[in-house]
């Protein structure tokens, strides 16, 4: 069912079980695994799918050994379970990271983590290598018995700095274990999103659409696009907005100040010398002010960050500041690597929905999962869920939890479980190398594309893949000629099957175009022609998205102005 469709229903039946406000990655989730359920339920979000906190995540899978110190072992054995559970459901999408731990003392922290965890202190303190050894002793016992990564190893001085002769000299050791880390996050959202639309025909998302008023049994949306506004009679309303969760909860005359958000941002950078530093490792550490970091290999360009400050702000953008900190912290790891700001090719920001908190630092805030509850009362007729906090890694067990009230709620049982569904390209993955190849060969007789394509194309999509091959096999298709690794019938597939309205949400979220830092003015006019094509763009209206897409890149982003002008047009 297509857009239109969709709010042509609501005008016949405005009735739903539930609605969801805000597509991010808890809000999806949910949405999933209510329409697993059979349950009719819209999500709905104000600008595109995972455009907010979601997005500005650091594309870690893990279990967050830091949050042992403050006693939240719940969190992190869940956190554990699930990073397990998404790398069996979603390995086109989850990959195992080897995380590598500087550390530069024995006993620091012995007096302080005790503390922490019974909340009598709140300031940072290093962390020496018999804290972090204890840590991760626990951390690989959250998870015996479980098919998953192997055991933390203690690595002495000397092996360390043969391993890595850049490395600070002053480490007495470093730590390795195994977490894990999401190459598409965006894309696993979308991925989510047409699975439960598949499995329920009662099930609909729609990007770009936002919640502007309600009051009795009523709810008012407004399609962004048009203006125009539609009432809907929820029987539950699930705020999933992150960040604007406040606000979402006063557009129908709720004051609640549930969110406390803090203010993350990363970098990345083409350095293919400190990429080579890494030897395919995150490196996970304490900077010099206490904040935790990390560096680790996206690709082919490297993750630089965080930081960590309170924001009032739902959007915020990557300061000037927060890139120099982030520059200046490489070389606490690294002291003989510079970095310069030419190398950035990309920069992004998101702020954690937090739960609201008076705690001093912000580190110390908990990253755990809840829900507040609105019940009906004279100005509204339903109950209102807020989902604060929560983490990329649980959002699957948070969607469980929100989706098991909701039920109950209903008078509904749960019909399927979700700890064991595959996610898009992760159904019928191939599992090792032999079958991998099989797989491979099989959609390479059948489409007739080359076996560089096809590769390319799973590794991109996992097993979609399959129909993408397909779909461009069947047709005249022809590399773009701005970026020769996408190919023209590949864009207008996602175009025509992945909800895009805007041409920034193909850069940004349907693909690593932007993240990678791969656009460029040619390949914005090129790419802006195919959706043109197949969305009914006008010139004008075509020519509005490359000016629209520039400046994001621009001002959010970080994109060199220089690097966006177009050399040479270039149309489908």
């Amino acid at each position: 069912m297509g857009r239109q469709d969709v709010f042509a229903a609501l005008e016949k039946k405005a009735e739903v079980s539930v609605l969801i406000v805000g597509g991010g990655v808890n809000g999806i989730g949910t949405f999933r695994d209510l329409a697993l359920q059979g349950v009719d339920v819209l999500l709905v979000e104000k600008s595109d799918f995972c455009n907010g906190a979601s997005a500005g995540s650091s594309h870690m899978l893990h279990g967050g050994i830091r949050y042992l110190e403050y006693g939240e072992f719940r969190l992190v054995r869940e956190a554990l379970t699930e990073r397990n559970r998404m790398l069996h459901n979603a390995p086109h999408y989850s990959k195992p990271l080897p995380t590598t731990i500087p550390i530069y003392s024995w006993f620091s922290g012995l007096l302080n983590a005790p503390l922490k965890f019974l909340g009598l202190r709140d300031k940072p303190s290093e962390r020496g290598a018999i804290v972090i050894k204890l840590g991760l002793m626990m951390y690989d016992w959250f998870t015996r018995g479980q098919q998953g990564l192997p055991n933390h190893r203690m690595i002495g001085r000397s092996e360390s700095l043969d391993l890595r002769p850049q490395i600070n000299h002053d480490i007495v050791c470093t730590a390795n274990y195994y977490d894990a880390w999401m190459p598409y996050p965006e894309r696993i959202c979308m991925e989510l999103i047409m699975d439960a639309e598949a499995a329920n025909p009662a099930a609909h998302a729609l990007n770009y659409v936002s919640l502007v008023d309600g009051a009795g049994d009523k709810v008012v949306l407004k399609d962004e696009l048009t203006g125009s506004t539609y009432t809907v009679k929820p029987k539950i309303v699930l705020n999933a907005a992150g960040p604007w969760i406040d606000l979402a909860n006063r557009a129908i005359g709720q004051q609640t100040q549930f969110i406390g958000g803090t203010k993350g941002s990363h970098i990345l950078v083409d350095n293919p010398e400190l990429r080579e530093m890494l030897r395919g490792n995150e490196v996970f550490f304490e900077n010099k002010d206490g904040r935790i970091c990390l560096i680790f290999p996206m690709l082919d360009k490297v993750i630089i960050g965080t930081t960590d400050i309170r924001s009032d702000i739902p959007d915020p953008i990557c300061t000037d500041e927060e890139v120099d900190y982030m520059i200046e912290l490489v070389s606490y790891v690294f002291p003989g690597t510079k970095i310069d700001r030419s190398q950035i090719v990309f920069q992004f920001c998101g702020v954690r929905p937090l739960p609201h908190s008076s705690a001093s630092r912000t580190g110390s805030i908990s990253r755990d999962h809840s829900i507040r509850t609105i019940e009906p009362d004279a100005k509204i007729y339903f109950p209102v869920l807020s989902l604060i906090g929560g983490k990329w890694t649980t959002f699957r067990a948070f969607s469980e939890q929100v989706a098991d009230a909701a039920l109950e709620r209903l008078g509904r049982s749960r019909q399927k479980d979700t700890k064991n569904t595959p996610i898009g390209g992760g159904k019928g993955y191939p599992t090792s190398d032999s079958a991998r190849q099989q797989w491979l060969s099989a959609l390479q007789q059948k489409s007739g594309l080359t076996a560089e394509r096809v590769n390319t194309l799973f590794e991109r999509y996992g097993t979609y893949a399959s129909d993408i091959a397909l779909y461009c096999a069947d047709g005249d298709d022809q590399p773009l000629q701005s970026q020769p690794t996408y190919s023209q019938r590949e864009i207008t597939f996602l175009a025509a099957h992945e909800k895009i309205i805007h041409l920034d949400d193909l850069l940004l979220r349907r693909s690593l175009l932007a993240m990678l830092g791969l656009v460029t003015g040619d390949l914005l006019e090129e790419v802006a022609s195919i959706l043109a094509s197949v969305l009914g763009w006008t010139d004008d209206q075509r020519q509005q998205e490359i000016v629209t897409s520039t400046q994001i890149l621009q001002t959010r982003h970080g994109v060199s102005p220089d690097k966006l002008k177009t050399n040479a047009v270039t149309t489908a």
